[in-house]
């Protein structure tokens, strides 16, 4: 066998320098389990433990409490709004960004400051809208607008790198082939960044439901009209209902847990598809 043939036979030998010492792995480890018990598992733990001090009556009770569901209905609804809605945004932005060059491209990076322009009391439509008594702020319409405004950058700023890591190439051989813009963005484009865009969805829905600061600025706070769940829990915290509180907070905390479970799914897809693309 050649000298050629027996390096190419023989397994690749891991560099001495990358290799540390088993003490210093497993103290690593340890030291992230730690750090997951003590950031992660214990408060989670607390939360539900804090939930069902009272017994499952009171929990139960705290759930489906008027005021509980207006919280939990209001934050579903703004989610549903808003996640679809980033969603289109995210992906047209991405593939215009991505895949075309043209003037002024680099304002869709700061297109949610729209938001605040047009619908600001002292925006292009504040007057009128305040003329014409149409409630945005105070209201469903500005608590979905807030949702959008914090969570439309999660599906762009995963689409972006991906689809450019890609290229165009493959969109300029369908077209080439006769195929129309659509049929390239149907068939081609959107299969290349399924996993991307579906990770992005994760996080801007998870980061609708637990959105805190800018829903509480335009909400108004009115118990059982515009108040989400965690304006919800803040109240009844205040008010010294901490069953109550921890029970509406373990709905989010189950969120949470959902979230991270599909989010280190889709997290090695994404990897493998961006490895796949550099490639």
């Amino acid at each position: 066998m050649s000298a050629v043939a027996a390096i190419v036979a023989a397994p690749p030998r891991v560099s001495e320098a990358t290799t540390e010492p088993a003490w210093v792995r497993r103290g690593l480890i340890a030291l992230a389990l730690a750090f997951l018990t003590l950031f992660l598992f214990v408060p989670l733990v607390a939360v539900f433990a804090e939930a069902l001090k009272k017994g499952v009556d009171v929990y139960l009770a705290a759930i489906v409490e008027p005021d509980a569901l207006a919280a939990i209905r209001l934050t579903l609804v703004a989610a549903a709004i808003s996640v679809p809605l980033n969603c289109a945004f995210g992906i047209a932005a991405a593939w215009a960004i991505a895949k075309f060059d043209f003037r002024g491209k680099n304002l869709l990076l700061i297109a949610g400051l729209i938001f605040v322009l047009v619908f600001g009391l002292q925006g292009w439509f504040g007057e009128w809208l305040r003329d014409h008594d149409l409630k945005i702020i105070f209201a469903l319409p500005g608590i979905v607008i807030a949702t959008i405004f914090i969570t439309f950058p999660f599906v762009a700023r995963e689409l972006i790198p991906l689809m450019q890591a890609q290229g165009i190439e493959q969109e300029e051989a369908a077209r080439v082939l006769g195929a129309s813009g659509w049929q390239i963005f149907r068939r081609v484009t959107l299969p290349n960044v399924r996993w991307a865009l579906l990770y992005g969805v994760i996080l801007c829905n998870a980061r609708a439901m637990g959105e805190f600061g800018a829903v509480s600025v335009v909400s108004g706070h009115i118990r059982g009209q515009t108040n989400t769940m965690p304006l919800h829990i803040e109240i009844l915290y205040n008010e010294y209902q901490f069953a109550a509180a921890f029970a509406v907070a373990s709905l989010l905390a189950g969120l949470a847990l959902l979230t991270l479970v599909l989010k280190v799914v889709v997290e090695r897809h994404v990897a493998a598809q961006a490895h796949g693309a550099h490639r």
